[in-house]
């Protein structure tokens, strides 16, 4: 008799395992090991948000909300991009309201995908992405951007563009970078664009870090390409609100309309007082941020330079909370014997590179999503352990 289990849909057969998620909950078996694994701020929802969410359930707002959205978080987030991008998406029918980032990009790889078709992902990247091109029965082919400083270029995204021809559908970008923290400026952007401007070709474009950018303003192909451009954001990093799981897409209304179609039937809609909430965040809270990002910036200095000092190369983290390091020559090689040897021996976590794609080789992603105190402690353990391995 033939098992159950092998009559399932035959593209999940395909699906690459989630590595990075069974890797923290490795670590997190081990109460004495540092954590610089996941990205999940390590600050708390703040108070008025919380509130709101309270009074919406006292109130009895709980029943089924609009497909789209509550009219009036659609309204904030519409006034929210086009204060920060200068960007203007109709609330009533370019803006989706999603539970979190991640079902945002599997409606919308679902709606956009036919199988042969290509999806460009620069690597390393965020893996989420493989998986739900993989599921709809598409191909992703990565692009290996590790050597031109973690940047796409013009030049690059040309030549795959040149060898897979029609059969590209889109670009996927996730700006600031997770796992790296680098950030491409407006300019940057513009001339991506250039390449890809009056092409059958979608540019989805992840930009749930675009509160912790560093250094420049914020930048966002959408602003160059409005109109082949499908953009991601949320509330999960920039309000702390990982585990309320809302964000939102903006499109244009002819493919909003086709990923409103996939959203419909996989949720039908977003908790409602949750949606409370991130009116309140939006209309409210757009200060709560600054005091994070204070916290990160002084977080990234302090790692960077004590990584810096132990001889682990990487590039500067512009946004996002991020570092990701090349491990010195003298230590294990391979990133992922590498990460659980230093949970065994060295009591931190931190994610193996290869998990993120190509170019991700030899390197491992620190997080400073956790306190300095924190980040303090695991620095001596590392320096203590390289320093030990580069005797031996």
């Amino acid at each position: 008799m033939s098992k159950l289990s092998e009559n399932v849909h035959s593209t999940l057969n395909q699906i690459p395992k989630f590595k990075l998620f069974n890797f923290s909950q490795y670590a997190l078996k081990f109460p004495d090991v540092i954590q610089l694994t996941l990205g999940e701020p390590d600050f708390n929802t703040p108070d008025h948000i919380k509130l709101a969410a309270i009074e919406a359930i006292i109130n009895n707002h709980t029943r089924y909300a609009p497909q789209r959205g509550i009219p009036a978080l659609l309204n904030a987030i519409s006034a929210d991009v086009e204060q920060k991008l200068g960007l203007h998406y109709d609330p009533k029918d370019e803006i989706i309201v999603t539970n979190g980032v991640t079902e945002g990009c599997y409606a919308t790889i679902m709606a956009l995908a036919n199988p042969g078709d290509i999806f460009l992902l620069p690597t390393p990247g965020f893996p989420m992405y493989v998986a739900d091109v993989a599921i709809a029965g598409a191909e992703i082919v990565e692009i290996d951007i590790s050597k031109d400083n973690f940047k796409l270029t013009p030049q690059l995204l040309q030549k795959y563009l040149d060898k897979y021809g029609d059969r590209v559908k889109g670009l996927i970008m996730v700006n600031p970078s997770n796992p790296t923290g680098v950030a491409m400026n407006q300019a940057e952007l513009d001339a991506l664009a250039d390449v890809i401007r009056g092409k059958n070709i979608f540019v989805i474009s992840d930009e749930i870090y675009n509160c912790l950018w560093y250094e420049d303003e914020i930048g966002s192909i959408a602003k160059a390409l409005p109109e082949q451009t499908i953009m991601f954001n949320g509330f999960s990093k920039t309000y702390c609100m990982t585990g309320w799981r809302i964000g939102y897409i903006c499109a244009p209304r002819e493919i909003s309309a086709q990923i409103f179609k996939v959203h419909c039937f996989a949720l039908t809609d977003t908790v409602t007082f949750v949606q409370d909430a991130a009116i309140e965040a939006l209309v409210n809270g757009q200060d709560d941020c600054l005091p994070m990002k204070k916290a990160y910036i002084e977080r990234r200095d302090y790692i960077c330079d004590a990584l810096a000092k132990m001889g682990w190369e990487h590039p500067f983290p512009q946004g996002a909370f991020y570092v990701f390091a090349k491990a010195p020559e003298f230590l294990e090689q391979d990133d992922e014997k590498l990460a659980y040897d230093l949970i065994n021996n060295a009591k931190i976590a931190v994610a193996p590179g290869s998990y993120f794609g190509k170019g991700g080789e030899h390197y491992l992603r620190f997080s400073y999503a956790i306190s300095l105190d924190d980040i303090k402690i695991a620095m001596e353990r590392l320096k203590k352990y390289t320093a030990e391995r580069k005797l031996q």
